[in-house]
């Protein structure tokens, strides 16, 4: 089996075997906590520029199905692992994680300590990395991680934006999505709400939006700093008390900037399946699913804006809400894939604010 190896910004380097493509690739190395739902993981498209670790021991037993894709192709860089399953069993596995990996010439390492890794990258934030099957000497494979830029200052919305419009017809409402990386599963649950989706490009202008006559307006998650999208914070700033707003994810950091606010990187970000999130207006904790480097900064928001939800490891922002505009927002994702569906009513109380709306 051949070698492979990942370097961090921080001298260190792991070897382990390689499983997927060959070749070499950097990016941002960032950890996530669930146990299953790796194939969701993987076409999440807020993955762009980042090498994925997975802190369960065992990825791939389920294999993969046609079903469960949240974006055309994987959008990560890397994929990190203790040990993947050589024979998967599901009744609905048509391939191999390996085999999925080598469809899409994405890099795979297994045989490391992730456990290790991820402490490293709790203890030191998240780092730039360099994965590759190439043998190179320990300081050259470091130099090569060093080299990868930061993912502050990249655009990757515009690598996973839809190039054109559509339209998932329904004879509800309409709801125009700015896709900055949509996960599939948004426009599953607009749909089922009987609302009519047109999911638009992420630089798509305000008076654009407008020309399509939607009842609200919905941002979703995607990849990278939400500074990066500047024109993005700008059109919806344009559209705030003129149309119904929901943002989730990035969708969120957006209209936190677009209501006044600020954003910041947090060590280590948020990725999996279990986080807890309080519900400042009920006292109700919801376990959510997340993935997510960057947080609106709470002590930044003007006095018209609420935050309506925290984190319950460490306070940060879960959601916001204008006091005087129907515009609101969350960090995590209420459409799950993967991850508990606790907030999926959240989808139903949207599309009750679109219904009244027209």
């Amino acid at each position: 089996m051949q070698k492979a190896w990942l370097a961090l910004e921080d001298g260190t380097v792991f070897a382990g075997r390689s499983f997927g493509a060959s070749g070499a690739t950097g990016g941002e190395v960032v950890f996530n906590t669930g146990m299953t739902g790796y194939q969701e993981i993987l076409t999440d498209p807020s993955y762009a520029g980042q090498i994925i670790v997975m802190t369960y021991p065992l990825i791939g037993n389920y294999g993969i199905n046609r079903e469960d894709f949240e974006a055309e192709r994987p959008c990560a860089r890397g994929f990190v692992v203790k040990e993947w399953c050589r024979h998967p069993s599901n009744w609905r596995s048509v391939e191999t994680i390996e085999e999925f990996l080598v469809r899409y010439g994405l890099l795979g390492l297994e045989g490391v300590d992730t456990r290790a890794l991820t402490k490293r990258l709790r203890t030191r934030g998240t780092m730039r990395g360099y994965l590759t099957t190439e043998s190179l000497p320990p300081e050259e494979l470091v130099a090569h991680a060093r080299a990868v830029p930061p993912l502050s200052g990249q655009n990757f919305v515009d690598e996973v934006t839809v190039t054109a419009p559509y339209t998932i017809n329904n004879e509800g409402p309409r709801v125009v999505l700015i896709d900055l990386g949509a996960k599939r599963n948004i426009v599953r649950f607009l749909a089922a709400e009987g609302l009519e989706v047109v999911v638009v490009p992420a630089r798509s202008r305000p008076e654009e939006i407008l020309a399509l006559s939607p009842a609200a307006l919905m941002l979703s998650n995607g990849p990278g700093d939400p500074v990066d999208v500047p024109g993005t914070v700008e059109t919806v700033r344009a559209l705030l008390g003129r149309l119904p707003i929901f943002g989730i994810c990035l969708g969120h950091q957006v209209l936190g900037l677009a209501m006044g606010g600020r954003t910041y990187k947090l060590k280590f970000g948020h990725r999996g399946s279990n986080h807890p999130v309080k519900d400042l207006r009920t006292g109700r904790v919801y376990i959510t699913s997340q993935n997510h480097g960057f947080a609106v900064d709470a002590t930044s928001l003007p006095p018209e804006v609420e935050v309506t939800h925290v984190n319950v490891n460490d306070g940060t922002v879960e959601g916001l809400r204008h006091r005087h505009f129907p515009a609101w927002s969350v960090q995590y994702h209420p459409e799950a894939a993967p991850g508990p569906a606790d907030s999926a009513y959240l989808f139903g109380e949207f599309a009750a604010v679109v219904k009244k709306a027209v």
